[in-house]
C-alpha cells in the first residue's frame, strides 16, 4: 500500500475521534453527515450529497482553490463544481476538528493528486502539462449547517504560503478509480456499521 493510499485510509479517523467523544444529538448529526458527506464525494457518488436529507436546498460554496476564487450557489451549481473535478484525486490529512450549534470547522491539509494541465487550469504553476502531480496546502473547512443538521454550504480558504508541490511517479500515485474504490469501500462499512439513514437528526421525543 502506497503512502497516498493509506492516507485516505485513514482521512476519515479524526472525525471518528471526534464522534466518540460527542454527546450532543445536533452535532453527532452533523459529524456523521460530514463524514458521510467526504466519502460519497470521494466515491463520486454527487447525487447523494445533494438530497434533501443531506443538504438545504440552496447551498451556498465559497471557494478559493487556485488563482480564482469564486461563489457557487444552489444544487445544480454543486453538482457542477463537484463535476468539473475531472480525474484529480482529492483527499485530507492532519486536521484540527471542531463542531458547534452552527456547524463544523476543520482545518486540513489538502491533497490534490492531477495531472499538470489540470492544475495549471486552475492557475497552479506547473512546470509540465503532461506530469502529475502532488499538491497541497493547509486550509480552513467552515461547513456551516441547519437545524436539521443538513450541509448549508463549504467555505474553503486556502493559505497560499504553504502551498506545496510536487511532481510525482505514476507508478507511486494512487489512480483516481482506485481512489473511489476505497472511498466506497469506507461507506459500506460505515452504513453497516451505524445502519440505514444514520445521518439523519431525529426529532427530540415528546
Amino acid at each position: 500500500m502506497n503512502r497516498f493510499e493509506q492516507a485516505i485510509y485513514d482521512c476519515m479517523t479524526p472525525t471518528a475521534r471526534l464522534l466518540e467523544e460527542t454527546t450532543n444529538p445536533l452535532h453527532r448529526a452533523m459529524l456523521l453527515n460530514f463524514w458521510r458527506h467526504v466519502l460519497l464525494e470521494g466515491a463520486g457518488r454527487y447525487d447523494e450529497i445533494v438530497a434533501e436529507d443531506m443538504m438545504v436546498d440552496e447551498p451556498v460554496y465559497r471557494v478559493t482553490w487556485g488563482v480564482n476564487p469564486g461563489v457557487i450557489t444552489g444544487k445544480e451549481g454543486v453538482l457542477a463544481f463537484y463535476n468539473s473535478v475531472g480525474e484529480a484525486v482529492l483527499f485530507h490529512s492532519d486536521d484540527r476538528l471542531s463542531v458547534a450549534d452552527w456547524g463544523i470547522c476543520d482545518e486540513i491539509t489538502f491533497h490534490q493528486l492531477a495531472g499538470g494541465g489540470d492544475l495549471r487550469a486552475l492557475g497552479y504553476d506547473i512546470e509540465r502539462d503532461d506530469a502529475l502531480y502532488h499538491v497541497s496546502s493547509r486550509q480552513a473547512f467552515i461547513w456551516p449547517y441547519d437545524g436539521r443538521a443538513r450541509l448549508a454550504g463549504e467555505h474553503l480558504y486556502e493559505d497560499k504560503t504553504s502551498l506545496q508541490i510536487e511532481e510525482v511517479s505514476p507508478d507511486e500515485a494512487i489512480t483516481p478509480g482506485r481512489a473511489k474504490e476505497i472511498f466506497a469501500e469506507q461507506y459500506t462499512e460505515l452504513k453497516a456499521e451505524r445502519g440505514e439513514r444514520f445521518w439523519v437528526l431525529e426529532p427530540a421525543a415528546r
